[in-house]
């Protein structure tokens, strides 16, 4: 905590935290108790921006609107007012990148989405000098078009006149979690220009053991620190909600959504790990409070960072797609109307029928760091139908994480003897049935499913006094239901090896 705690005095009615989790495709507020216990949610999806292949894009003024209109409505659907929340805490989609102006309020063009490779040769002229390690001593990531970095790059070089408002103090850049916190402080009125040390651990910018700013690093990258917001703790009081239903509100949470998770499922513990299920799959293990140097493909993160405390790290595999392809076959394929019909497609029938889908949408993350790769359907045949692929779907998230589970073990040393679940998918009890056998260990969902959520509420929270400590936190923790393997370790090579020869079909598509 920075100073005496004065924001919070006359805050001894509160009995719950809120939390905004903005995530890929949709934004939610959710009011937890004490107990960690859902009150009440609300949820909006935004617009998916698409201008050409390998590009995604969000409104960052959409966004906004979306997450103040969702407070106004939660609070409203619990009838709690505002003197009853203790703090507000933030959890955001990381890398996506805004840049806005500091006195209009103004975005200089739509947000670029963690998931768009636009900066594919921005990347490649960073990595012809030192490769793929580059930058992983000092920040823990290799260069790739994954994080905010080379995005803010590409703004200031592609957007006239960006480069020079940028070096002459007029715009600001950050994450979500950045341009949310300045618009709720009061924006041109005041705004504060922040963020938290896991989010900042995402821009290829932050020296991973000082949790500052490195000056090289964005000199070389092309971002003049000048526009990169002060980076905090993530649970410590950052300042008030400006206006709104929540005026006055604290806010005292702010972690990047998969750091989020990983709080929310009570990971305190060195070894300890999660996997979320969402747009993307993102398997956080915490490695205590050394950074592990990752020789397998993985990134090494800051887990969290309670006020002054120091820094817990965690290592974190990446993998672009895997929710997003149930989409796609809904939405491009029209295979499915709902994405929850792809577990009825696929029970259909009893096995994948030969075929393997690899979803390299935009490149390959971790393991391989690959942006040159591109999606294919591998062991096609006139065999295969519409429930063969709805389960090669499901069969392609599972065998990403499996991929993820054998590196970070590698790394490690560590046998990881269960996982636990959360995301969207998980309500998918086939996929988390497959999940299990292709692991060959435990697959545990909690009851609270928004554990995202959560864990940003857990950091605001324990920022104002709602809970005292992580202990508390731990025994909240509970289990919904837990998935067993059925298989046995020949199966599961023969199953993964197979997987991994339609994965290097994918490689050197692009040019």
């Amino acid at each position: 905590m920075r100073g005496p705690d004065t924001s919070c005095k006359g805050r001894h009615m509160a009995r719950y935290a809120v939390a905004l989790d903005q995530g890929t495709t949709s934004s939610r507020a959710i009011i937890f108790d004490r107990g960690g216990r859902v009150v009440a949610a609300a949820q909006r999806e935004h617009a998916q921006i698409y201008p050409q292949p390998g590009w995604v894009e969000h409104d960052p003024v959409e966004i906004w609107e979306c997450c103040r209109e969702l407070l106004a409505a939660v609070l409203a659907q619990a009838q709690i007012a505002a003197r009853e929340v203790a703090a507000l805490g933030i959890a955001n989609q990381r890398e996506t990148t805004v840049i806005w102006d500091r006195r209009s309020g103004q975005p200089v063009c739509n947000a670029i989405v963690w998931q768009d490779t636009r900066t594919e040769a921005i990347v490649a002229e960073l990595a012809s000098e030192g490769g793929v390690d580059r930058f992983r001593e000092l920040t823990g990531l290799p260069p790739a078009t994954y994080f905010s970095g080379p995005k803010a790059r590409w703004i200031l070089d592609h957007v006239a006149g960006a480069r020079a408002r940028a070096e002459a103090g007029d715009l600001l850049m950050g994450t979500v979690d950045s341009w949310l916190v300045w618009k709720l402080t009061g924006g041109t009125d005041g705004g504060l220009h922040l963020t938290d040390v896991t989010n900042a651990s995402r821009t290829l910018m932050m020296d991973l053991r000082s949790l500052a700013w490195d000056h090289a690093a964005a000199a070389t990258i092309g971002v003049p620190v000048s526009m990169l917001p002060e980076i905090r703790s993530c649970s410590e009081v950052y300042g008030l909600v400006h206006a709104g239903p929540l005026a006055g509100v604290p806010i005292a949470g702010m972690i990047g959504d998969q750091q989020a998770a990983t709080f929310g499922q009570a990971c305190f513990t060195a070894g300890e790990a999660k996997n979320t299920y969402g747009t993307g799959n993102f398997l956080v293990m915490n490695t205590g409070a050394e950074p592990v140097r990752s020789t397998a493909g993985l990134l090494s993160t800051v887990c969290y960072r309670l006020g002054e405390k120091p820094a817990v790290y965690a290592l974190e595999g990446s993998v672009a797609v895997t929710g997003a392809l149930v989409q796609w076959l809904r939405d491009n394929l029209g295979l499915i109307r709902t994405a929850a019909e792809v577990e009825q497609l696929a029970a259909t029938v009893d096995d994948n029928g030969g075929l393997y889908i690899v979803p390299a949408f935009s490149g390959l993350y971790a393991p391989y760091w690959r942006p040159d790769a591109r999606g294919v359907f591998a062991g096609l045949t006139r065999y295969v139908n519409a429930g063969h692929v709805a389960r090669a779907a499901l069969e392609a998230t599972a065998f990403q994480t499996a991929e993820i589970f054998v590196a970070m073990q590698a790394d490690t040393g560590l046998e990881l003897p269960a996982l636990w679940a959360d995301g969207g998918m998980v309500a998918n009890d086939l996929l988390m049935q497959l999940q299990a056998d292709i692991l060959g260990v435990p697959v545990i969902r909690p009851q609270v499913a928004e554990t995202t959520a959560l864990g940003a509420a857990y950091c605001a929270g324990l920022a104002t006094g709602l809970w005292q400590g992580v202990d508390e936190l731990r025994a909240n923790r509970r289990e919904d239901r837990r998935w067993l393997p059925r298989t046995d370790s020949a199966w599961r090579a023969r199953r993964l090896e197979e997987w991994h020869r339609a994965v290097t079909r994918t490689f050197d598509w692009v040019q």
